[in-house]
């Protein structure tokens, strides 16, 4: 089973609990119930009761880690209720939305249960502003990106160089802080062609994730992040050969392989070459 942090993370309208367990018999490493900006304000109350009723319903049926609440901004006038909603629910992770404070990650972080992740949803230019005490707190488990929120609050285009700046200190503050590598956010277009072509380009600023809004993208996700087979083939021969010089030893030393220098990061960028492998393979 993979130890590295989820790949995918697929969002589904809390109000439309008819579509839960199509969404939960996806794929996708993380399945997200949204009570922000996929359910109208008038909306929210009944997927409230939606997600009580079908997380209670399927208690046990689906390992806690997997199941994701995304619960409304701090400052908003549905957050006291979210909250009010997390004390009640099975073990699940949780998203806040428009984070900017590291206070408000951990008055969230009170209102679930323990060994559970929380993520903070990036998507204001004071959330980016803040970010580095938001990842350094010990209550966040990672960090994700909303490119089309900050897009508005910035009034900037996508191919703004402040949206690359943005998304590049999300990248810094996470590996400072020791998260995996942060979210990226979602593609519009419900395509795998379109998912795959920005998750390559998020790949290309450090990011490790990426949130989907329809089960076909997560293919797209898949493809962006399956190694060459050339690449497979060399970190499976790093690997075997950094086994077996080091058996029993501690892992410091450095090796050859094909005529070049391998050492403890190049054994490490090979095991996570082979994650990327078999997590693109799984379900092929």
């Amino acid at each position: 089973m993979s130890m590295a942090a989820p790949y995918t993370y697929l969002f589904v309208p809390g109000n439309r609990p008819e579509r839960f367990a199509k969404a939960a018999a996806s794929d996708a490493e993380r399945v997200i119930l949204d009570l922000e900006d996929a359910v109208a304000p008038a909306d929210k109350a009944g997927a409230r009761k939606a997600i009580h009723d079908w997380m209670h319903a399927i208690a046990g049926q689906q390992t806690p880690q997997r199941l994701m609440v995304r619960i409304n901004d701090a400052r908003s006038d549905f957050f006291a209720d979210d909250l009010a909603l997390l004390r009640t629910l099975p073990a699940c992770g949780v998203m806040l939305a428009k984070a900017e404070r590291a206070a408000d990650l951990q008055t969230v972080r009170g209102a679930m249960q323990a060994d559970t992740e929380l993520l903070a949803l990036v998507e204001t230019a004071a959330g980016i502003a803040a970010c580095p005490s938001i990842a350094s707190h010990a209550s966040v488990t990672r960090l994700a990106l909303g490119a089309l929120d900050l897009m508005v609050d910035l009034n900037i285009p996508a191919d703004s160089p402040t949206l690359t700046l943005a998304a590049s200190q999300l990248v810094l503050v996470s590996r400072a802080a020791g998260l995996a590598a942060p979210v990226a956010g979602v593609t519009p277009s419900v395509l795998a062609e379109h998912t795959q072509a920005d998750m390559q380009d998020a790949l290309r600023l450090g990011f490790g994730a990426k949130m989907c809004i329809h089960p076909t993208q997560l293919a797209g996700v898949r493809r962006a992040l399956a190694p060459l087979p050339e690449e497979v083939q060399w970190a499976q021969e790093v690997v075997t050969a950094w086994d077996a010089a080091h058996a029993g030893l501690a892992p410091t030393g450095a090796l050859q392989v094909q005529g070049k220098m391998v050492d403890r990061p190049v054994y490490l960028r090979a095991l996570r070459l082979l994650d990327l492998h078999h997590f693109s393979q799984a379900a092929a």
